[in-house]
């Protein structure tokens, strides 16, 4: 009897840098001139949040003393407050105050689907801006707990995917090269 798969991370499943840095370059460009649809994905990069959760979140989300936001965690995780870079804080802070109703993002879901295929840098789900996220984030920390806590998820064996992935990576580069 085989055990149950486990969720594997692959290159498929977030952005490699190159990409990342095409995407970056993609939203700079476009950032006056569509700045709700650049917004909504910049926010996604830089919290990890899920589609759903980076369209649930309201004006009284946004934290100007932290310069933060509020996610409110779905599928069973955990809500969280994730600080942002000033720049991008204070650009989705004054585009939330001209929002007419709470929601900062009043679209539907699989309207942020389309807006992603228009932007997305190569052909992967939005989904793959959460795993960039925590990728990025346990790279620079090696701390899988802060990962844990900044994705929301109530089981640190959910986040554990992120650190063996990279681990396994890194050591197979130097044992092949």
């Amino acid at each position: 009897m085989s055990s149950p798969s486990r969720y594997q991370l692959n290159k498929n499943k977030y952005l490699l840098s190159p990409e990342t840095e095409r995407l970056r370059k993609i939203l700079g460009d476009f950032q006056d001139k569509d700045p709700r649809n650049c917004l909504m994905i910049w926010t996604a990069l830089r919290t990890g949040a899920r589609a759903q959760e980076v369209l649930n979140i309201q004006r009284s989300d946004l934290n100007p003393y932290d310069e933060s936001v509020f996610i409110r965690g779905l599928k069973g995780s955990n809500d969280r407050e994730i600080p942002l870079h000033s720049d991008l804080f204070n650009r989705l802070h004054r585009f939330a105050e001209n929002q007419g109703g709470t929601k900062v993002f009043p679209i539907t879901y699989p309207r942020l689907y389309q807006i992603w295929e228009m932007y997305r840098p190569v052909p992967k789900k939005f989904h793959a801006l959460r795993h960039t996220f925590a990728i990025e984030l346990y790279q620079k920390t090696k701390d899988l707990r802060l990962v844990q806590v900044a994705l929301g998820h109530r089981n640190i064996t959910n986040t554990m995917v992120y650190a063996d992935y990279i681990y396994s990576q890194q050591e197979l580069k130097k044992l092949i090269l």
